[in-house]
């Protein structure tokens, strides 16, 4: 008993030196850009001072919500221009974004027919009447452009997970008949599923698995082209009787998450939630209300809650914009439970193109690709790398408490047991932080407006 006691008290005493030890790595982006995630001398996690004012305190051992991914929407037209690429820039950006030693891309949203940013309107299937789904077929821009980019992606990165969310669906299935706006005709509620179906074998086909979709994306904006129209009652009846029913009897797996639009209704989610078992969570972008919905949602259903979308824009500035999505799009909507974290798109041209001529005119890709040789790193691709370069699918976040409103912090636990800890100081001047769990710590200057990611 004694050798057995005194084993355990030097293995404690080990593993005590070793936490006391640990090396930290800050990698640091600065919102004036002097640095762009750019890895900072180590430091090492063992003092034991304390800044009573700017004080971190982490426990990774109470964990939350785990993690499905970071990434961006892969709309047609970012596929396109990424294609134009040459053979060696082309492949030289996807390691750059997917591979172990880039930003480590690890979930994609693409649209199912055209977003605004393709570069037309279209769906699969626009026989007028074609219920059986006859004609359906991904030819066009998306087997073009979009599926042979997702091959060579997932030749990079095999366990990508991917969402797909439509725009409209065929227009022959709208009550109006057109891309812009219009519901989803009852009548078509069977079709509209059965076209979800063969979309979903079509990309298996390819060999591309579609992980989950949306019915139908921003439900409540008729502006966009395309877009449709679909309120809270009809979403619920499409994914019960049909949507869901049609992929069970399909043998797909793929998951239903609902909503996809702004924090500023949770009436819609927690109305979808609650009343379909298909559904496994909700989607929200954040051009209206606050990312605390998040959370209400959550609350309210004991669901799934997953950010889905938001735009930089060309109007913008870097200092800005980096430092409103770190502290509500990263930061806000992962303490509001959030799964993952989507940027808008990926990738366009010098004009912010390609789009359908009712697109977005100023939505910034995080690259935009200026010749078949050259491309320029934008803000979305910083706001993602921040954090999806070090935080790994299936990570927990951990509890976290921050003493000072101006650093905004998150952090997490790596399934390989690593810990990330990402902290943004909002304010005018530079800060001190002292980053502990209880025993022991570090200390750390974070510049103004600046973002820091610490992993140990």
């Amino acid at each position: 008993m004694r050798k057995s006691g005194l084993f355990f008290t030097l293995l404690y005493a080990s593993n005590l030196l070793i936490l006391q030890s640990q090396t930290v790595t800050p990698w640091l982006t600065r919102g004036d850009e002097n640095a762009l995630l750019a890895q900072q001398a180590d430091i090492d996690f063992s003092g034991s001072g304390s800044n009573g004012s700017n004080t971190i305190t982490f426990d990774a051992n109470t964990s939350y919500q785990s993690i499905a991914g970071f990434g961006f929407c892969l709309t047609q037209g970012s596929a396109e221009v990424i294609n134009g690429l040459g053979t060696t820039e082309r492949a030289a950006l996807l390691d750059e974004l997917f591979g172990n030693n880039g930003l480590r891309i690890s979930a994609l949203r693409i649209s199912i027919g055209a977003s605004d940013l393709s570069n037309s309107t279209y769906t699969y299937d626009e026989t007028p009447g074609d219920v059986n789904m006859a004609n359906f077929s991904l030819a066009g821009p998306d087997l073009t452009h979009v599926v042979p980019l997702l091959q060579d992606i997932l030749a990079i990165k095999s366990d990508l997970l991917i969402l797909a969310t439509p725009w409209t669906a065929p227009t022959w299935m709208k009550t109006n008949g057109t891309w812009i706006g219009g519901s989803l005709d009852p009548t078509y509620y069977d079709a509209y599923a059965l076209y979800f179906v063969k979309y979903l074998q079509a990309m298996q086909g390819q060999g591309i698995n579609i992980w989950a979709v949306t019915p139908q994306n921003e439900p409540e904006n008729p502006n966009n082209e395309p877009s449709m129209l679909m309120n809270a009652g009809e979403q619920i009846t499409f994914i019960n009787d049909h949507l869901g029913p049609a992929l069970q009897q399909a043998g797909l797996s793929t998951g239903i998450i609902a909503f996809d639009h702004n924090c500023d209704n949770t009436a819609y989610p927690i109305q979808v939630l609650n009343n379909s078992s298909y559904t496994g969570g909700a989607a929200f972008h954040l051009y209206a209300g606050d990312i605390s919905a998040m959370s209400t949602v959550r609350n309210a259903t004991g669901k799934d809650v997953f950010f889905t979308e938001q735009f930089t824009s060309s109007n913008g500035n870097f200092n800005g914009d980096f430092g409103w999505h770190m502290r509500n799009v990263v930061i806000g909507s992962m303490n509001n439970w959030s799964r993952s974290v989507f940027e808008w798109n990926l990738a366009t041209d010098a004009n912010y193109g390609p789009r359908t001529p009712g697109g977005c005119s100023e939505c910034l890709g995080a690259i935009t690709i200026n010749s078949s040789t050259s491309f320029t790193r934008n803000v979305s691709y910083y706001i993602i790398g921040q954090i999806g370069k070090f935080v790994t699918p299936d990570a927990r976040r951990i509890d976290l408490v921050s003493s000072n409103s101006s650093i905004h912090s998150t952090a997490f636990r790596n399934t390989d047991g690593s810990i990330v800890l990402l902290a943004y100081n909002d304010g005018q001047q530079a800060e001190e932080i002292y980053v502990t769990n209880g025993k022991t710590g570090f200390s750390y200057d974070i510049p103004e407006h600046s973002a820091v990611t610490f992993v140990w």
